[in-house]
């Protein structure tokens, strides 16, 4: 017997359910109620904040190149890489730890496919095979390299915990056929204009492709870049900074519950509700984290110049550390063509200062310095938690 209400239905198989998604948009429509209005609305004019922010730093670029990089930290923690951000942007100085290793070349693969991903939209729209090749690079050398990078998949997958089968799983997404029909209309609705909110609209293309689950592996980290690039391509971002891995990292059980809702209910507006909640608050953090950014650096840039308002090499290692937050005398040396002793009286005097903190007290040579208070900044909700995942990314 079929179980069917608006979001789709589950149809019997072979000893389990398989979840077969509606079209979008759902019918009945969405009830955009009071409440989803007033939240549509906060969202709205956080995302203005957000766009606005990057007209006044000094080097928007940098701050993007730096959040893009932690949505990648965020979104490939969520299914259990245990790196933090600190990790990536130390990762030159990370010897002789494997695991760490692949995990940073996991991250690096999540920049580099948001990244190729965001150039490709210049020139063509986002489109199942524009998704394929993003998965490709997404998986490259990785853990899921043998999963078919860049290809969807040819046999049924499952969502469950560790170690279940396909007739225990939590959640079973359509048949091969089915799935293939439901891409379609996925790519289809991507452009339709039926005149649905964008942030309402991208809400529930993100809950259809994680309930279509079209990859062996990389489904949820696909289906959060998926969000970035079509804001992006709707022009609703100019810039790829709302990082919603960080909210779905902090309300993990209820991200997963509420995709669940939808599948089993039909539950769209209660989805749409926690996503648009998603949206502010991590649209308010990026602002606050940029605001506080540029504070930090014209307080440190005044007691530098306090110090030795001569001293131009304190300023341009100022700047440097804003794009290299761990750093070693020997990588001064090189980047202000300066002795070494120099470079040691610099470091004494950023360290003094607290601009800089000693990563390695105990050793005389190679130490490694950290930029603290900008790491505090753009380290904040990548702290890894070690708990057992509840739905994974395959």
């Amino acid at each position: 017997m079929e179980s069917v209400n608006r979001a789709g239905r589950f149809q019997q198989c072979d000893g389990y359910k398989s979840f077969i998604p509606s079209k979008l948009p759902p019918n009945p429509p969405i009830n955009i109620d009071l409440e989803m209005q007033t939240l549509l609305s906060i969202a709205d004019r956080a995302l203005g904040r957000l766009d606005g922010i990057t007209q006044i730093l000094p080097n928007p670029e940098l701050f993007v190149a730096m959040y893009v990089q932690k949505e990648a930290v965020l979104s490939s923690q969520i299914e259990g890489t245990q790196a933090s951000f600190a990790d990536i942007l130390s990762a030159e100085y990370q010897n002789g730890n494997d695991q760490i290793l692949n995990y940073i070349e996991e991250i690096s693969n999540y920049v580099a496919a948001m990244n190729w991903g965001l150039e490709q939209l210049n020139d063509f729209p986002l489109s199942l095979r524009l998704i394929r090749e993003i998965h490709k690079i997404l998986l490259k050398n990785t853990r899921g390299s043998t999963r078919n990078p860049g290809e969807f998949r040819r046999s049924q997958n499952w969502i469950g915990p560790q170690g279940c089968t396909l007739h225990t799983a939590t959640f079973v997404p359509p048949t091969v056929p089915e799935m293939e029909a439901a891409l379609g209309d996925l790519e289809l609705y991507l452009h339709e204009d039926d005149y649905m909110p964008a942030l309402i609209k991208i809400a529930l293309i993100h809950a259809q492709f994680e309930s279509i689950h079209p990859f062996l592996d990389g489904n949820g980290r696909i289906g959060r870049l998926l969000i970035t690039f079509w804001l992006c391509e709707q022009g609703i971002l100019t810039k790829p900074l709302l990082y919603l891995s960080y909210y779905f990292k902090q309300n993990r059980a209820e991200y997963y519950d509420r995709l669940m809702n939808v599948r089993k209910k039909g539950d769209w507006e209660n989805w749409i509700k926690f996503f648009l909640r998603g949206v502010a608050e991590v649209a308010d953090e990026s602002v606050t984290s940029a605001s506080e950014i540029l504070k930090l650096k014209e307080n440190y840039s005044k007691k530098l110049y306090a110090k030795d308002s001569s001293n131009n090499y304190y300023q341009r290692l100022l700047e440097e550390l804003f794009e290299k937050p761990f750093i070693r005398r020997t990588d001064i040396v090189d980047i202000l063509k300066i002795s070494n002793p120099t470079a040691g009286n610099i470091i004494d005097t950023f360290c003094e200062l607290d601009i800089l903190y000693d990563l390695s007290p105990q050793k005389h040579r190679n130490k490694l310095y950290m930029f603290k208070d900008y790491m505090n900044i753009l380290n904040r909700g990548t702290e890894l938690i070690n708990e057992h995942r509840s739905e994974p990314d395959a």
